[in-house]
């Protein structure tokens, strides 16, 4: 098949090509592997051997650009994680009430993380997602039902702690509570 061609016949260029993106030839090499991966798992076909290696060629910068953009969003984020006053020191679970931590024990991995996150390192939503990979919203119901279950753990809210509406209703002009969930 053609990549096996691409890869016996062009792969000293193709590392060439790749060696004047990046500083070492282990890099290079790892990037044109990812390059034939991305190229020959696509629905892209080919009808020559130069036009199989010039897509790989593509390919090559491509992945280069995007681990660049990568690596300078996380170097951003660390750089703003690392300007930020904080607070929170390492031994910050030790000054936590042993009651704190058995019910920070009881959640679920995913709310605490973001309990933890939010609440103690006093992290951003956004970058509370970005470290756990999750998206924005999953992180507010996470925190959510995590502080939810602690204060019911340390009694100072109950489970059932919605907001109760008085509900007129005109047929019977009767007045209900409803609880909202």
């Amino acid at each position: 098949p053609l990549l096996e061609r691409v890869a016996r016949e062009r792969y000293p260029r193709l590392v060439a090509h790749a060696m004047l993106l990046v500083r070492s030839r282990t890099e290079a090499e790892d990037l044109v592997q990812e390059a034939l991966i991305s190229a020959f798992t696509a629905k892209a076909r080919f009808a020559s051997l130069a036009e199989a290696e010039q897509y790989v060629r593509r390919a090559i910068v491509s992945r280069f650009m995007d681990s660049t953009r990568k690596k300078g969003r996380e170097r951003a984020a660390i750089e703003r994680h690392a300007a930020r006053p904080t607070t929170f020191q390492p031994d910050a679970a030790q000054d936590l009430p042993g009651e704190v931590e058995a019910a920070l024990a009881q959640l679920p991995p995913r709310e605490r993380a973001c309990v933890v996150l939010r609440h103690v390192e006093d992290l951003s939503v956004r970058d509370t997602a970005h470290l756990l990979r999750l998206s924005e919203g999953a992180v507010k119901r996470y925190t959510s039902d995590g502080v939810a279950a602690l204060g019911a753990a340390l009694g100072t809210t109950t489970v059932d702690e919605s907001p109760v509406v008085q509900v007129t209703t005109k047929k019977t002009m009767s007045t209900k509570e409803v609880r909202r969930a």
